[in-house]
């Protein structure tokens, strides 16, 4: 099954599973044809799909409750309970019991991509041992969440710098046309349960966002609160595309499961509620974007706080002795190997998408 044929294939069963938005599909496709990178980010179904005919012996390694689709776009910030700036993985849509080594080659994967077309002045080489350096330094530790008080001061630095402008992000946000058609009821009452009940001059509009989620259907609701904006987002989650792959045995939405075994910070406005994720909207909240990512020795850094965080996910279903031993059975240069044949897998879809 080529590129086209897999992507027909999941979006019909996509589409038997939740309501898609044919409109925002489009502009998906248009998007994967763009650059590579983006279309990776769009097709995690397709690296679900190859991933255990091309990844080798990386292919026994031990199950996880995994994030699925993780890449360097996959990390931002928001802010916990005591309104400490936190940060991590920010998106788990995909989640499953997966082999751990999905998420690393993965992630592995995009930052080879970026480097490559984006020139954040790292090798193959330096990616691969950042990451894994960093996630056996996590697996060692039990797992440390990254507030950014009075720790990681490096990447508190990287991280500040890049929050984006509050004037701008509100402008932005309030330009949006309102939301047309229905609006089912579970994701009305999860926008609901997360605005404060005193919220005036609320808006629910229609926001394009993501890539491996566009076409699903997404709330924004906007409105006014004690003298500023403020702003909550649903969106419909689906069973995981590694089901529809075979590479997982569960089709049950595990976003949830994900969010409460891991070592993390957690964001108080980040909910499931049956098949839709409620979240909060804010300067704070924020993804670290490809454009806006470091170069040279700084992003080194970053991989290796990538690698610490993904281990903080897997931790929460697999114990440090099992990853231990899994990390120590997995040479640097095997690992390059495998990440280097996803690479050209994906480079070659890509190519083959753009010729139609």
């Amino acid at each position: 099954m080529n590129i086209i044929d897999a992507t027909r294939s999941y979006e019909s069963w996509l589409g038997k599973q939740i309501a898609l938005l044919e409109g925002d599909l489009r502009h998906k496709h248009a998007l994967m044809a763009e650059a590579v990178f983006p279309f990776l980010r769009a097709t995690y179904y397709r690296w679900a799909q190859i991933w255990t005919e091309t990844a080798g012996e990386l292919a026994g390694s031990p199950p996880v409750l995994a994030v699925g689709d993780l890449h360097v776009e996959n990390f931002g910030t928001w802010r916990d309970a005591d309104g400490r700036l936190v940060w991590g993985v920010n998106d788990l849509d995909e989640a499953a019991e997966l082999p751990c080594m999905v998420d690393l080659t993965r992630l592995a994967v995009s930052a080879m991509l970026a480097s490559e077309h984006h020139g954040l002045g790292a090798t193959r080489a330096q990616i691969a041992h950042a990451l894994l350096e960093g996630y056996r330094h996590g697996v060692e530790a039990g797992g440390a969440p990254f507030v950014l008080e009075e720790r990681h001061a490096v990447l508190r630095t990287l991280v500040r710098e890049r929050l984006k402008d509050p004037a701008a992000f509100w402008a932005k946000l309030s330009a949006l046309p309102e939301c047309r058609g229905r609006k089912p009821k579970t994701a009305l009452r999860l926008l609901n349960h997360l605005l404060p009940p005193s919220t005036e001059d609320l808006r629910v509009v229609h926001r394009i966002a993501g890539l491996g989620s566009l076409g699903r259907q997404r709330l924004t609701a906007i409105g006014q609160f004690e003298g500023g904006y403020l702003a909550r987002e649903v969106k419909q989650l689906a069973p995981p595309a590694s089901w529809w792959a075979k590479l997982s045995d569960s089709n049950a939405i595990r976003y949830g499961d994900l969010l409460r075994f891991s070592r993390r910070c957690a964001d108080p406005f980040l909910h499931q509620r049956d098949n839709w994720v409620g979240r909060r909207l804010s300067p704070a909240n924020s993804r670290v974007e490809i454009a806006d990512l470091p170069r040279e020795k700084d992003i080194q850094h970053l991989l290796h706080c990538m690698g610490a965080e993904t281990a903080n996910l897997h931790l929460g279903s697999a114990s440090r002795k099992r990853l231990k031993r899994a990390l120590d059975e997995v040479p640097v240069s095997t690992f390059v190997r495998a990440a280097r044949a996803l690479e050209n897998a994906v480079v070659r879809d890509w190519k083959d998408w753009q010729s139609v």
